[in-house]
């Protein structure tokens, strides 16, 4: 068998080296949330603070510190123009000041418009060691960095021995990279949110209407995952998700996920995007069950639709009496992005004894504002249009209002917010001629 060990060495070189590819005017993409490469953001970044790089463009998605601490922090906006495909908690205030752009898209779409609408010159990356036949692994994070790493002039990869090998579709080989550094740092951990009361009340009424042997996607935030613990006396559940966390990874351990009765990827755990501690890391590693590809399949609506069962699972700011839900706005601001929300909830309603359900807590500054408004507000986007919107949770209830008219859904959506305002959403709907 061949093997890459002399070539490995010969593109083996130092951070500050390596980002010596990159020229003024180039457009960037970097690795995603966990493949973040540190060691390669920070030399790009001490390269635009030296004046030596200028009119860069960077595209993030779900930006995390190792991004907002070096080439999208403010003092080299200048330098570098930043875009982003989804906001993060990090990136916040940054696209509200207007000093990273926010591009709304399908994250699903977000491989074809790198392949068609756009030029990269470079892309960075954190992946796994090499192995013996020259394949590097994306690991936590396929998304569109594979398809980027693809359509690139450049690749640099960072590799860091903490990244986990997954199967799929998810490798890249050292002949199509440019460069390689190493940086064995542990890799950033973003563990679940401290439990609420109100995730169990939700999590109960999630985890009756699933059944066993359905396919399971989890959105981000706390709402979504507080349905895991729920599901443990389940049995032959599957995985087909944006988003693989430690809840999901608890799940496969406990025998409760097994994949058995998917019709695709039969007995495989499919994955874009995987985040959590180091345990979850470890348990993908060189585990054959995981298997991760492009955003573009995974998030297809019609690939989603092809599993019996499919149950998908999002967060919502807050939901209006018509059922046009905002995942998005918060105060006229972005606050977060439609990622894979609408691909799963077209993608769960067209499977076959599929359910989309949107969730979120019935209110908001510790009970003084109500999720649940008669009309979206002002300068509010609509992530879920109405006639999209299936199942709605709060710690107060599940409802279904697809195939329901105005009235049958404006009441049972009222039914579902807290008490104390439902008087005054019962006035307002009344009042819009919905009842």
């Amino acid at each position: 068998m061949q093997t890459y060990s002399g070539e490995y060495k010969q593109k083996l070189t130092t951070p500050a080296d390596a980002v010596s590819l990159i020229k003024d005017g180039d457009t960037l993409i970097h690795g995603m949330t966990i493949a973040e490469p540190p060691a390669l953001l920070s030399a790009i970044a001490k390269r635009a603070e030296a004046g030596d790089l200028r009119n860069i463009k960077v595209y993030s998605c779900n930006p995390q510190k190792y991004v907002t601490e070096t080439i999208c922090r403010p003092g080299l906006c200048d330098v570098i123009e930043s875009y982003s495909w989804f906001v993060s908690g990090k990136s916040r205030g940054l696209v509200t000041v207007g000093l990273t752009q926010y591009v709304p898209v399908y994250f699903h779409q977000i491989p074809r418009l790198i392949q068609e609408e756009m030029t990269i010159a470079v892309t960075v990356t954190t992946v796994s060691p090499m192995d013996q036949s020259g394949f590097f692994s994306f690991g936590t994070n396929n998304d569109y960095t594979s398809v980027a790493a693809k359509s690139s002039k450049k690749v640099i990869v960072e590799v860091n021995e903490n990244m986990p090998r997954v199967f799929g579709n998810g490798m890249i080989h050292i002949t199509d990279v440019d460069v390689i550094v190493e940086n064995h740092v542990p890799l950033l951990e973003i563990p679940p949110s401290p439990p609420k009361p109100e995730d169990a009340l939700i999590g109960k009424f999630i985890a009756e209407i699933i059944p066993d042997g359905a396919v399971i996607q989890l959105g981000i935030g706390g709402v979504p995952n507080g349905v895991t613990p729920y599901l443990s006396g389940h049995k032959d559940l599957g995985i087909h998700t944006e988003l693989l966390g430690p809840g999901m990874v608890d799940l496969i351990e406990q025998g409760v996920i097994t994949g058995r009765r998917k019709n695709i990827h039969t007995e495989k755990h499919i994955y874009t995007c995987a985040y959590g501690t180091k345990h979850t890391y470890d348990f993908m590693n060189n585990n054959p069950s995981m298997e991760s590809f492009p955003s573009s399949y995974v998030l297809d609506p019609a690939v989603i639709s092809k599993n019996d069962n499919m149950i998908s699972i999002n967060a919502i700011l807050e939901v209006d009496l018509f059922g046009q839900c905002n995942a998005e706005f918060l105060g006229q601001s972005q606050f977060s992005g439609v990622g894979g929300q609408l691909d799963f909830v077209r993608g769960a309603s067209n499977s076959k004894g599929g359910k989309s359900i949107l969730a979120c807590y019935s209110t908001a500054k510790k009970e003084q504002i109500s999720r649940i408004v008669p009309r979206l507000g002002e300068g509010t986007m609509v992530t879920t249009p109405r006639m999209d919107t299936d199942y709605l949770c709060t710690e107060y209830g599940l409802v279904r209002i697809k195939g329901k008219a105005v009235r049958e859904r404006a009441l049972a959506i009222i039914s579902i917010a807290h008490p104390r305002f439902r008087d005054d959403l019962l006035r307002e709907a009344e009042n819009m001629l919905l009842i």
